[in-house]
């Protein structure tokens, strides 16, 4: 299945020059839907994940339906100010300005093996931010697993050394 056929660029979004890869398509497909999660979930099979980790909020739509593929449990990265107990936090650069992600202190044990999946790995800051944050809170990140890689904006120059897994590149 071609999945990328399912992803909807939409030009000058959010601003003038940019074309936005639009999963809202893929996600309305359920054979594409269901294609794309048992791809990764292949893919990613011999990392033996522990928990799979998603960044708020597109991360979650695929780092959900692939910790169950996967039989393993999920971890939400979330925003600054929406998880009730206790975080690790990290503040990380954008374009302009700053940003932050938390996960729940107590999100798995010490030492278990984390994968991390978002939909979409442009510059890397965010992935970069969250893959420490993964080990800020005791995990050992074993994985990174994207529906979407734009190749030219060079996003796994942030992260560590492990295995980056995406479907679909631009």
């Amino acid at each position: 299945m071609d999945i990328k056929a399912l992803i909807r660029e939409v030009p000058d979004f959010p601003k003038p020059g940019i074309s936005f890869k639009d999963i809202t398509t893929l996600l309305g497909n359920a054979d594409g839907l269901r294609y794309a999660i048992a791809t990764m979930a292949e893919h990613c099979a011999d990392l033996a994940p522990d928990y799979v980790a998603g960044m708020e909020s597109r991360g979650f739509i695929f780092g959900t339906a692939l910790a169950c593929k996967m039989g393993v449990g999920f971890v939400p990265i979330r925003k600054p100010g929406k998880l009730p107990v206790a975080v690790h936090s990290i503040e990380y650069a954008l374009e302009y300005g700053t940003d932050k992600l938390e996960i729940h202190q107590d999100a798995y044990p010490a030492g278990s093996k984390v994968l991390m999946v978002d939909d979409l790995i442009a510059t890397g800051g965010t992935a970069g931010a969250a893959a420490k944050l993964i080990q800020q809170a005791g995990g050992t990140l074993v994985g990174c697993a994207f529906v979407i890689e734009l190749k030219d904006l060079n996003g796994r120059q942030h992260l560590p050394n492990v295995p980056i897994i995406t479907l679909v590149e631009y």
